[in-house]
């Protein structure tokens, strides 16, 4: 079931920017994390970057760190996830999701996104 609601991705060309957006709902009120996921064709679903409402701690995948940057604004129940320097191979569908345990394992997230799609041209 779809609880969350993603905007922002699309076609971009390799070095460019993306900023995608995950509207909060219901499900959040009781979670305090909120993470990024991605998933590329063949691939598993891995972690990308997870921050926290109440203090805005934040949590990075080692091979996104200094191109990606996750953000919160509590006053529109919106998490943000920017992306820089892109790459063909960031290319993958990417979730948002929400937790009540500050985790990089998908398995901890109980609400979910339905993905909004990135592409990366060479």
């Amino acid at each position: 079931q779809v609880q969350l609601l993603e905007s922002g991705g699309g076609l971009v060309q390799t070095g460019g920017s993306l900023r995608l957006s995950c509207a909060a709902s219901d499900c959040t009120f009781s979670r305090d994390v909120m993470g990024w996921f991605r998933q590329a064709p063949g691939k598993e679903r891995e972690f990308v970057a997870a921050i926290t409402w109440s203090g805005g701690t934040t949590t990075y995948a080692d091979s996104m760190k200094g191109r990606f940057t996750i953000s919160r604004d509590n006053a529109k129940n919106t998490v943000y996830l920017h992306l820089n320097s892109l790459k063909p191979e960031d290319t993958a569908v990417y979730y948002c999701a929400a937790s009540r345990t500050y985790s990089y394992d998908f398995g901890t997230y109980d609400c979910w996104g339905q993905g909004t799609q990135v592409t990366v041209s060479s």
